[in-house]
């Protein structure tokens, strides 16, 4: 309806245009939005306020102006001039009732536009380092990431997909040297786990697999590994224990026999990553390598570019970013002393490279605790020359899982968590998905594993489902009855849906599409979610108030085209939130 509303304003400039009223170059985007108070009518535009000074003239006369060239239409009623200027629309009922024949002849598209007119987006989400299992609180930016991408392609956007993978640095030396560790217990040689390692089962498992293959070479005494080794926590530092346990690592094991170990890790990890993913209904068009950048000489350009634009220093043997300049706190280390990037240069090639490859938009969805990392890589962008406006970060707050009202306690490293593969088997993709993207990604968020599981109306996916189930089982009880259905002629007789929940119905069916467009260009999903569960409580409650399979032909085939029309709303609905739209439950 709005696009329609936009199309005859459109028109109304058009004509002023040619008038000489207004300049052909004005610029202004046609705005159409619902009022924030009952009594303005169902839309309402702004456009007379934005293009009065542009026109010289007062916006309310501009206003007049501009109803006066408003081409006819069925689906308006009458159209007022409020206040400054603003243009309210009040719609017919033939308005919505026409909903029904567009929800059934567009079916799986209803809802779908050409706002983003094909312009290409990259849309990077997750991006765990693949040093363990995703967890419950990685499927939370898996579930917004995906929904959000879904959601820019369905109004236009051209979406890639991009799973950036850390597959260098510290966190992988870590990993692999906890392997290395497990490896040797298997040989029988006990050394105190370090409390900074990976501790998971997951760790004994890829011990055990390369410990099968290459027990001999990877054995070394416990006097080799700790010889001048700092002592761990409590006595020392954790984190210097475990970085010279590294240093000793690749030592003893040489480069050749170290990498097999870090590469095998990687991989399965990986491999399982993208299994889950897969089964969460995930799928990337790229996983990106952060070694690749390196190779590529990525990095070693991002910070000559950094040189060239002067915000660069060298102190202490380690090359620094003055971020201090674009209003950091302090100013970030590029290049170590030792000559080894950081992971902060890492990103910013990354980045770079997004740009490079022509991206109008770049969206990350990083979690809420990288908040203070966004204006560092953004104020990067601009020191190498790049536009910093193009890329949007969306923080995601961590989800904290509930099990019987017990809160459930996770760490990577530990191995005490709840993985996301675990939570899909046990409450099942659709729950997990429609749960993740309740909310605003920006608001802490608790998931009620019970609740997830319940078949009652206070789950509120079970809810949406057995809305689209039941016009299901309308449909099928019309067949098991001999009864016929015309669309054509429930089309025919629209007008007969007077009852108020029909009126309510309908009101709802005709907003999916303005819906969809706000939950895609402001990046939330949870818009969807609560229109949903507005629709399923439209249809629940006019199922429970009226009979659909009445005498009356005319009657009968207008209720089926309603609730046809809701069944295609909701699954198009479930859709875009990668859930399923169930037939029977």
């Amino acid at each position: 309806m709005k696009q329609h509303l936009r199309k005859l304003l459109a028109e109304a400039i058009a004509e002023l245009e040619r008038d000489g009223v207004l300049p052909a170059d004005h610029g202004e985007a046609i705005s159409v939005e619902r009022p924030r108070h009952d009594g303005h009518g169902d839309f309402a535009s702004n456009l007379a306020l934005t293009l009065a000074a542009k026109a010289h003239v007062p916006p309310r006369e501009l206003a007049q102006e501009i109803v006066k060239r408003l081409p006819d239409s069925g689906r308006v009623e009458q159209v007022n001039i409020a206040g400054p200027g603003f243009i309210n629309f009040v719609l017919s009922k033939g308005a919505f009732r026409a909903v029904v024949r567009e929800i059934l002849d567009a079916g799986a598209d209803y809802g779908r536009s050409h706002l983003g007119g094909g312009r290409a987006v990259q849309v990077e989400f997750v991006s765990a380092n693949p040093t363990g299992p995703l967890h419950v609180g990685h499927g939370r930016g898996a579930a917004y990431g995906a929904t959000v991408a879904d959601l820019l392609e369905a109004v236009g956007f051209k979406v890639h997909r991009e799973y950036y993978v850390n597959d260098a640095g510290r966190q992988m030396d870590i990993l692999a040297t906890s392997v290395w560790l497990r490896c040797l217990g298997l040989c029988g040689e006990e050394i105190s786990f370090p409390k900074s390692g990976y501790a998971g089962e997951y760790v004994y498992d890829i011990a055990t697999e390369l410990h099968r293959e290459h027990a001999t070479a990877l054995l070394r005494r416990p006097s080799q590994v700790l010889h001048d080794v700092p002592a761990d926590a409590p006595d020392g530092d954790n984190e210097i224990h475990i970085d010279a346990l590294i240093t000793r690592a690749k030592l003893l094991l040489g480069e050749e026999l170290y990498r097999v170990i870090y590469d095998r890790a990687l991989s399965i990890i990986l491999a399982d990553i993208r299994r889950d993913l897969e089964e969460f209904g995930v799928v990337y068009d790229l996983w990106f390598s952060e070694r690749s950048l390196t190779d590529s000489g990525a990095v070693d350009r991002a910070i000559e570019r950094l040189r060239g634009s002067g915000h660069v220093y060298e102190q202490g043997g380690a090359l620094w970013f003055r971020s201090t300049d674009y209003g950091d706190e302090k100013d970030r280390v590029v290049m170590r002393e030792n000559g080894q990037t950081t992971y902060f240069a890492s990103d910013i090639a990354y980045h770079m490279d997004k740009l490079e490859r022509g991206y109008e938009q770049v969206i990350d969805v990083w979690g809420a605790d990288h908040h203070g990392y966004v204006p560092r890589v953004k104020a990067a962008l601009t020191a190498i020359g790049d536009d910093a406006s193009k890329l949007h970060v969306l923080l995601v707050q961590f989800a904290t899982l509930y099990r019987r009202g017990e809160k459930v306690q996770m760490s990577t490293r530990s191995g005490e968590f709840v993985t996301l593969r675990e939570l899909v088997r046990e409450v099942g993709k659709d729950a997990a998905r429609f749960f993740y993207v309740m909310r605003k990604c920006e608001q802490h968020m608790d998931f009620d594993i019970d609740l997830a599981k319940s078949q009652s109306a206070d789950n509120p996916v079970y809810y949406v489902q057995y809305a689209h189930a039941r016009i299901c089982s309308v449909f099928h009880q019309l067949k098991e009855k001999n009864l016929a259905y015309d669309r054509e002629n429930g089309l025919a007789h629209v007008e007969l849906l007077v009852e108020a929940h029909e009126q309510a119905l309908l009101a709802t069916l005709a907003r999916y599409p303005e819906v969809v467009e706000a939950a895609a260009t402001m990046y939330e999903p949870h818009q969807l979610c609560h229109y949903l569960r507005e629709l399923a409580n439209d249809f629940h409650t006019y199922y429970n108030a009226h009979m659909f399979l009445v005498d009356s032909t005319d009657v009968r085939d207008a209720r089926l085209n309603l609730i046809g029309a809701t069944r295609q709303v909701i699954a198009n609905g479930l859709s875009l939130l990668a859930v399923s739209a169930p037939q029977s439950m």
